[in-house]
């Protein structure tokens, strides 16, 4: 059994225009029943849920859940780790296939479905390599936002032994705005990085994935540490697959890394003077985001 190691992630965010000229009008509903078969996730994996210390990476079997070193862990904050493995199994474990754990502290037991099968080794119970460390971390990552709410976002990317995460034309239409790229490994002391793919939003626009899309002027700003949002946007130093849609891998830092890939829907980017006060908005007097006495009205 491999010792315990420290898993430090925290403070993680799941663009270009719309490609050629469609403008995708689906219903929510029609979106979630593409959940079921695609890589459309709903993220909303907090900023507090995002700082792992002594996961135990033997395994993510159902004997490495029922592991001593899993239930100490677990037991440390049975709230917030109940989230985290959320996303964790999402991110590693195949689509439909479940992991159970019960608290042996109080006998409840949780229930977490996988979905996009980046890590098939870990998920059989084998201990995590470098690769799948990589690529779980990107997929963390992709579906941490700012404000921990849920907005659903298109996941792009090839597992750790290069299996493509299936995506439809459907969702490419529907999720029209290109978002970001993420790379980096939070299971070791190596960064996380984050970057723009696309153009960056202007200050009338805001968005609840402010930690993946940043605004022109917040292009080098850290808004979420450790999360280090790189310099140039991901086509500078990221590969795209064959079909030119998502990234394969980006080099950075003298690592070439698994990458991840996000598009979002056009309607969760929000602009000042749309008549509606946001979450990511403030009061003022001007029409920036941050600003937006259209939207918001005067600061008291």
């Amino acid at each position: 059994m491999l010792p315990s190691t420290a898993l430090l992630l925290a403070a993680v965010s799941a663009c270009g225009p719309a490609e050629g000229s469609l403008e995708p009008l689906a219903s929510r509903e029609q979106a979630q029943e593409m959940d079921t078969n695609n890589g459309l996730s709903l993220n909303g994996l907090s900023l507090n849920g995002l700082s792992l210390n002594g996961l135990s990476l033997n395994g993510l079997s159902l004997e490495g859940l029922s592991s001593p070193e899993f239930d100490s862990w677990f037991r440390t904050n049975p709230e917030l780790n109940d989230l985290v493995m959320k996303y964790v199994v999402l991110c590693a474990v195949p689509a439909g296939v479940r992991r159970t754990y019960t608290n042996t502290h109080t006998g409840e037991i949780y229930v977490w479905t996988g979905k996009l099968g980046l890590a098939p080794d870990w998920s059989n119970g084998s201990p995590v390599t470098v690769t799948e460390q990589r690529i779980v971390s990107a997929c963390l990552a992709a579906h941490a936002n700012k404000y921990g709410i849920n907005i659903p976002i298109s996941v792009q990317g090839l597992s750790a032994t290069g299996v493509p995460i299936p995506v439809s034309t459907a969702e490419l239409l529907l999720f029209s705005e290109k978002e970001a790229c993420f790379f980096g490994n939070l299971f070791t002391q190596e960064s996380i990085y984050v970057g723009n793919d696309g153009r960056p939003l202007n200050d009338r626009e805001s968005t609840a994935r402010a930690c993946a899309l940043s605004t022109r002027s917040n292009l080098v700003s850290q808004e979420c540490p450790p999360m280090v949002r790189v310099e140039a946007d991901c086509s500078r130093f990221c590969t795209l697959d064959a079909s030119r849609r998502f990234y394969v891998s980006c080099t950075y830092g003298g690592i070439t890394w698994p990458t991840i890939t996000t598009r979002m829907l056009r309607r969760d980017i929000y602009t000042c003077g749309d008549g509606v006060c946001q979450r990511t908005e403030s009061c003022g007097t001007g029409e920036s985001y941050d600003n937006c006495g259209r939207d918001c009205g005067p600061c008291p």
